[in-house]
């Protein structure tokens, strides 16, 4: 929760562990197995950021945080944590506001976006497309613009092939080669996206990505959840939509530096559904904007079970890390979670380490803790 402008997060100790809101930007990640608390420390974070006046942006997969929108209910667990936390003079069960969306205009408003406003850079990183197909995409973009035709649609944008295919004699002495196989490969690779849900993602009215970065009359942030319990199943489009709205945000916000909170907050929940299936070019355009869109004041924060469901060029980009219970069955998960434990900076010289049993009989390694040691064990 929002405390003393800063988030609280939990406890070391007796210490309190919290994220300051200047550095909220710093991108992040959330991690754990199935049951640990990934998607209540999500929400903690959104309700938070909201609380502190900061929009945030949730990609809901599982449909599990709609609830956001009505206040939560008052149980003997709830109770216990808010006591054993030490919030009972600051907490209250309330409301935040919501403002929900989908892709596919069934569980909130419709998200659109025109084919000219996606531009040919991202269609063609989207698509996969080779470099000889990128070149004919961009050319296609350049003459509906000379004659001021605007690409709307897929249907548009399959109508721009077919006549520029059929024209393309007239085009090639002022605009370059255009050969009959790169029309073909752009048209098939349309195929996939269509068969997704792209004719619904591609149209009119196109949304105003500022629309997200709104406060309500208490000065709340308001929390955006896009709905994608059926989106996900559809790694392209997703893929289309965010890198479309980092482009779009990235293009129009000003550069801010280092702010003293976040303008929007982005959360993308099971987040190694989306890069299982995503094409090097994709991953490598996604970890470009990620790179560059933190000096617009925006924050991005990845959720998955463990930090190797995320390729080495995203994690890298991820300052702020919230690890719950990392469990490994295999050697390449113990692995990953001997790469997640290193890449955590000790906060201070680590102390000597013997070895103790739980109550339960399983051998684990216990801190001693020497005399002005002030680390808590």
């Amino acid at each position: 929760m929002f405390i003393d402008n800063s988030v609280y997060l939990g406890l070391s100790g007796e210490e309190r562990v919290k994220l300051e809101l200047r550095m909220a930007n710093r991108h992040g990640l959330i991690t754990g197995a199935s049951g640990t608390g990934k998607t209540v420390t999500m929400k903690v974070l959104a309700e938070s950021f909201s609380d502190a006046g900061v929009p945030v942006f949730l990609c809901d997969v599982k449909g599990d945080v709609s609830g956001l929108c009505v206040p939560g209910e008052k149980t003997e667990g709830m109770e216990k944590r808010i006591d054993r936390f030490g919030i009972r003079d600051s907490f209250e069960y309330k409301a935040y506001p919501v403002c929900f969306w989908d892709v596919y205009g069934a569980a909130g408003h419709p998200v659109r976006a025109t084919v000219s406003d996606m531009g040919p850079d991202i269609l063609s990183s989207l698509l996969g497309l080779t470099e000889a197909q990128r070149g004919v995409l961009n050319i296609i973009f350049k003459i509906a613009d000379d004659h001021g035709l605007k690409l709307i649609d897929l249907k548009d944008l399959r109508a721009m092939l077919n006549y520029v295919g059929e024209k393309r004699a007239d085009f090639i002495l002022k605009y370059g080669n255009i050969t009959a196989q790169s029309l073909g490969g752009v048209l098939r690779s349309l195929l996939p996206l269509e068969t997704q849900g792209g004719s619904l993602f591609f149209g009119e009215p196109s949304i105003d990505i500022l629309d997200w970065i709104r406060t309500d009359a208490d000065g709340r942030g308001f929390v955006n959840i896009l709905d994608c319990v059926k989106l996900i199943n559809s790694p392209t489009l997703y893929a289309a939509f965010m890198l479309f709205m980092m482009s779009e945000l990235f293009e129009r916000l000003p550069e801010v530096g280092d702010p003293e909170k976040p303008k929007l907050v982005f959360f993308f929940d099971e987040a190694h559904l989306l890069f299982s299936q995503m094409p090097k070019s994709l991953v490598s355009a996604i970890e470009h904007m990620v790179r560059l869109i933190r000096s617009k004041g925006l924050g991005v924060y990845f959720v998955t079970q463990s930090p190797g469901d995320l390729p080495d060029s995203v994690l890298g980009q991820l300052s702020n890390r919230v690890h719950h219970a990392l469990r490994a069955y295999t050697p390449a998960e113990q692995k990953a979670l001997r790469a997640a434990a290193a890449s955590m900076r000790p906060a201070a010289p680590h102390p000597p380490w013997r070895p103790s049993r739980s109550p339960t009989g399983f051998r684990f390694f216990r801190p001693i803790k020497p005399a002005g040691y002030g680390c808590a064990p």
